[in-house]
């Protein structure tokens, strides 16, 4: 196998804090599901409940003439959680994108920042190749000597393949009215207080109005999406195509999530505990990570063996592949989960010492 060679691997089981390849049980230190409630056995129970209770779907319509309150209960919990007016229920994460950018389209131009997720994409964007600085620049510069409502700013709030949490502080300069879309998927959950995500440190100001779309899978282990934002725009978003001739996420999942507000609490405490342990832990390896990040950059050298190789063949799985093209050096990633142990977490750092001491 050439240093460059990425391995792949296929299971018959979904990982947790381990994964089982060919027999073998590897540590698992890649994916998302942050808070491991995916695996946790009282959440499955919750899950198992739900399913008792409320079946496999529910077989209409949010707009229906018949309505599950579940839903509604969920959404008025979400804004809440988010500290916003109003949020609306998808059964996916990238529905809730597409939802939200499709609406953002009619209320002025798109202006995407530099690395926008495809989930907020309206068709394919020309996105800007400059850096992100220059891009907030030019954006502050274009809103400003612009009328109000002509434009709409796109962004992620996270890229959890670099690790790197955004800051929107720049938004302050802008001395016109703007609508601000915010793909909040890897931060929802396990930033801000008690789990609320990035908007909680982005600036309130008159001039903006935030619509933030996230995944519930990435930190909750939920399947579905969920905008939101102010009470006007969830309504409107309420009477588009998306919310109305969608199927809705799975009750089971969403009576789950509702039922789990104490363990949620408990994993997010863990998964912090398990940041910092890791912290400590790999002082002396080389990685970048945001300290309240749960991702874990690693280097690679293109002249030396692959790591994802060295660390598969000790039976532990970091998360490695190509970006952004598929011709580019793979990215290596340890991701952490509350599900892992300290044992884990000194494992991890055990093979990473020996790879980086040997080939340094």
């Amino acid at each position: 196998m050439s240093p460059q060679t990425i391995p792949m691997f296929h299971t018959d089981l979904t990982p947790g804090r381990t994964v089982v390849i060919d027999g073998r049980s590897c540590l698992f230190f890649s994916g998302f599901s942050y808070l491991g409630l995916h695996q946790h056995p009282v959440f499955k129970a919750t899950l198992i409940e739900g399913i008792n209770q409320f079946g496999a779907l529910f077989p209409a319509s949010r707009v229906s003439n018949i309505r599950l309150s579940l839903y509604e209960e969920m959404e008025h919990a979400l804004a809440s959680t988010m500290d916003q007016q109003a949020a609306v229920l998808f059964s996916s994460g990238y529905l809730s994108g597409q939802a939200a950018i499709h609406y953002a389209a009619n209320c002025g131009e798109l202006l995407y920042a530099p690395g926008a997720h495809p989930a907020i994409w309206h068709h394919v964007p020309a996105l800007p190749t400059e850096t992100r600085q220059q891009w907030e620049a030019q954006t502050i510069e274009k809103v400003n000597n612009h009328p109000d409502h002509s434009y709409v700013i796109v962004s992620d709030t996270v890229n959890p393949i670099t690790g790197t949490v955004f800051n929107f502080d720049w938004l302050r300069q802008l001395s016109r009215q703007v609508l601000v879309i915010l793909d909040d998927s890897h931060g929802f959950g396990i930033l801000g207080p008690e789990g609320k995500g990035s908007i909680h440190t982005a600036p309130g100001t008159d001039n903006v109005r935030y619509l933030v779309t996230t995944s519930l899978a990435k930190a909750y282990s939920t399947e579905g999406g969920v905008i939101a934002g102010t009470a006007a725009d969830i309504a409107a978003l309420k009477r588009t195509p998306y919310f109305t001739a969608s199927t809705p996420m799975m009750p089971a999942t969403a009576f789950a999530w509702l039922q789990s507000a104490p363990l949620i609490k408990q994993q997010l405490q863990q998964l912090k505990l398990n940041i910092q342990t890791a912290r400590h832990l790999l002082e002396g390896v080389p990685y970048q990570q945001h300290p309240c990040l749960p991702i874990f950059i690693l280097p690679q050298y293109d002249d030396r063996p692959s790591l994802a190789n060295y660390l598969s063949e000790r039976d532990l799985i970091i998360s490695s592949f190509p970006y952004p093209l598929p011709h580019h050096a793979p990215v290596h990633r340890a991701i952490i989960s509350a599900l892992h142990l300290s044992k884990d977490l000194q494992i991890l750092q055990q093979f990473l010492l020996e790879f980086y001491q040997r080939h340094s």
